[in-house]
């Protein structure tokens, strides 16, 4: 089973703070961040905005609540974890087996690195919001691990990140008794969505599901 390693890194945080401040939102939403910390980025490099960046924030990295924070959710996140991987392995049809690494953000935007692999979590949501959020954003790297070139090679980026994201809806429907809390999603991504949860509902197969859901978005 893989291990999730939960913990703050100012860095990270930093950057994910100049990131948002500086770049459009995701799937017509836009991102809720203080206007000081857009003055500070906007039409800025992050090392160039780096150092001004860590004064505004230099309370909350100091704030002794990060600590609390990172154990809480990792407390909470150890409860549920071994279920949930037992469950997303036979879901994804695949077993996930690299190492991943938690990061706590100051903000309530939460991305995820496929690469690293790595995911955020939010200093301002609940303990059931933030243990849905790892379930939500670990979903989203066995996709990348598993399927993402396959479903690319079929309908370009654009559509297999709207499909990546929508997918999240069997979070709802095979995972929720986990943390209790829901997974909304995007509103442009409702009819996708719905159109999963019907086709979940009739099989539960998910290479069969993206094969359904590849045709479905073809004809978009």
């Amino acid at each position: 089973m893989p291990k999730v390693v939960f913990k703050f890194d100012k860095e990270q945080d930093l950057f994910n703070n100049w990131h948002k401040a500086t770049h459009n939102g995701m799937y017509g939403q836009t991102w809720d961040i203080p206007s000081d910390i857009i003055k500070i980025c906007k039409g800025k490099k992050f090392e160039e905005a780096k150092d001004r960046l860590a004064k505004v924030l230099s309370s909350a990295h100091n704030s002794p609540l990060i600590k609390i924070c990172v154990e809480s959710v990792e407390k909470s996140w150890r409860l549920v974890e071994k279920e949930y991987f037992k469950r997303m392995d036979k879901l994804m049809k695949h077993k996930f087996s690299k190492n991943i690494t938690a990061y706590l953000t100051t903000l309530q935007t939460c991305p995820y690195n496929p690469k690293e692999p790595s995911f955020m979590f939010s200093m301002f949501t609940s303990i059931p919001g933030n243990t849905h959020i790892c379930g939500h954003e670990i979903m989203h790297l066995y996709f990348h691990e598993f399927y993402w070139n396959e479903a690319e090679k079929e309908i370009g980026y654009d559509k297999t990140s709207d499909l990546k994201e929508a997918l999240t809806v069997l979070l709802n429907l095979e995972f929720r008794d986990l943390w209790i809390a829901r997974d909304t999603g995007y509103p442009n991504h409702a009819d996708l969505r719905r159109f999963i949860s019907t086709e979940w509902k009739n099989k539960k197969d998910f290479p069969l599901l993206l094969k359904k859901c590849i045709k479905y978005l073809q004809k978009k």
